[in-house]
């Protein structure tokens, strides 16, 4: 095999995967499916979360359903590029808390041959799509939309319907917070 071969070869590697979808719709559980994968076949991964999500426990990602795996916690994208090592997988969770920084990076990251799993929530309570997320799911090789079950009706729920009173669009919380809904049953 040609020098040029192997370098092609090795950044054909490289890719985003975006897994999108409602609150209580599986994202995470997916994101920790395809990571342990990752880690049954040996391959170098690292994993990062917004350090603002505390919600289960400040140095893992964890599931509704109590899934976890270590994570590193992060305030900005910036950090990701010192923290990799030698990966070749990046594990992304709650990415719509992330700036535009983390763009370019997944970017960089990607074009150097490196996989990237990104994870999150695709529309805010409001209904609108949320933060970088649509920016992510434009520049992504694979998108994995998920969904919740509507607690309304039992259709399948896209919407992450804010129960309690803060208008504040960052306002982390689990189901004393937010409810799934469907697109019938969502009423902003």
């Amino acid at each position: 095999m040609c020098l040029n071969s192997e370098i092609s070869a090795n950044i054909s590697k490289g890719a985003i995967e975006v897994i999108c979808g409602s609150m209580f719709s599986g994202k995470t559980e997916e994101l920790l499916r395809r990571l342990k994968r990752v880690e049954l076949a040996n391959i170098k991964f690292v994993v990062f979360k917004p350090d603002i999500d505390k919600r289960y426990d400040k140095k893992k990602i964890v599931s509704h359903d109590k899934n976890n795996i270590r994570a590193i916690p992060i305030k900005n994208a910036n950090e990701i590029l010192a923290l990799i090592k030698n990966a070749n997988v990046v594990g992304i969770d709650e990415a719509q808390f992330f700036d535009s920084r983390l763009i370019s990076i997944c970017n960089k990251l990607a074009n150097s041959g490196i996989r990237v799993v990104i994870s999150g929530l695709d529309m805010d309570s409001n209904g609108k799509p949320f933060g970088i997320m649509p920016s992510l799911l434009a520049i992504a090789e694979k998108i994995t939309k998920v969904h919740a079950i509507c607690v309304a009706c039992g259709e399948d729920a896209n919407y992450s319907f804010r129960i309690n009173e803060n208008s504040q669009l960052i306002n982390i919380g689990e189901k004393d917070k937010y409810r799934p809904l469907c697109r019938n049953c969502f009423k902003p």
